[in-house]
């Protein structure tokens, strides 16, 4: 196939990177001269993705409609706040083709609050939509760890030809329908990363992560189902799966923003020195305008929010967590 990648992030030039492993022919678009050149002349990403090969069929473009040209499938792989001017782009250069679009994005739209299925379905009509979504970090997959990931669609031909296109020895796709309910796990959890990241910075020990993993799962099924999600995803890849890796891995960015505000440090100075995005910065934010708009019960994302946007303590954070009013346990 040939295949248009949108975005050379660490995860988009790592899936461009697998995609050429399994034989298709596939141009990746970088917003980065640097990085063009670094993909071209040395098969590697150094901005991004630093010290691994990349297979030397692999074409970096510096044009959008360029990567998006005669392409089979296109790789949606900008951060979720930029999809819709990206798309908006790229639908202009299609013309009549109606390629099949596979979102790695996890996060909500902060204006509208809609999910990037919503957006690809407004921006790039008639394209068959995928969400690619699981535990899985860039870097890991980038070194053939074997991962297991979930493409959902309400389109069952597109999931297929995307299980078909993405699965290797070391990369499983499973298929999945419930698109609502893989997306909004694979954007939630990257806000309770955050706050098992401020636990682990304050050196509060492996109880309160526990802890954390087990009733932040809970606040997402519950927004999940207020919205029409099926409860049961989020016991599966894209939601307890993407949560624990997401909690508990050292490469995770956003747990590690946590373990930095933990530590004392202001979030300016935190995102100040950083090239890549932590998605649950701003999901936090929007997933709870959303709670409050559907009286959905949210604490720890209330309790992040607030130390991310109110200078909220950490410490005092989890001090309201634990002295709420006492209640028999749901996870659900």
């Amino acid at each position: 196939m040939k295949v248009g990648v949108m975005g050379a992030g660490s995860w988009g030039t790592t899936i461009a990177n697998l995609l050429c492993h399994n034989g298709h022919q596939v141009r990746i678009w970088a917003l980065e001269p640097e990085v063009v050149a670094s993909i071209n002349a040395d098969h590697e990403n150094r901005l991004f993705l630093a010290g691994v090969a990349l297979d030397p069929s692999l074409r970096a473009v510096p044009s959008l409609a360029e990567a998006v040209r005669d392409a089979d499938i296109l790789v949606q792989a900008a951060p979720s706040h930029a999809v819709r001017v990206v798309t908006t782009e790229v639908m202009q250069a299609l013309g009549l083709s109606r390629p099949i679009v596979v979102s790695l994005s996890k996060g909500l739209e902060p204006t509208t609050h809609e999910r990037v299925s919503q957006i690809l379905g407004e921006t790039m009509p008639g394209c068959p939509v995928v969400i690619l979504s699981g535990p899985s970090f860039a870097t890991e997959v980038a070194e053939q760890h074997p991962t297991a990931v979930v493409a959902a669609s309400t389109d069952a031909t597109a999931a297929r030809a995307v299980q078909g296109a993405f699965s290797n020895a070391y990369f499983r796709v499973y298929s999945a329908t419930d698109v609502l309910g893989v997306e909004l796990g694979g954007a939630l959890k990257n806000v309770i990363a955050i706050a098992a990241g401020i636990a682990d910075g304050l050196g509060l020990g492996h109880n309160p992560r526990a802890a954390l993993i087990t009733r932040g799962l809970a606040e997402m099924a519950r927004l999940g189902q207020a919205l029409g999600a099926d409860p049961m995803t989020f016991a599966g890849l894209t939601g307890i799966g993407d949560l624990v890796l997401t909690c508990t891995g050292h490469l995770s960015r956003n747990r590690s923003l946590g373990v930095a505000l933990g530590q004392g440090r202001s979030l300016d100075d935190i995102l100040g020195e950083r090239r890549t995005v932590a998605e649950g910065v701003k999901t936090a934010k929007t997933a709870l305008e959303l709670a409050d708009e559907l009286g959905v019960e949210m604490p720890i994302t209330r309790e992040v929010e607030r130390i991310l946007f109110e200078g909220k303590s950490p410490r005092q954070a989890i001090r309201d967590l634990m002295e709420r009013e006492l209640k028999a346990e749901q996870w659900r």
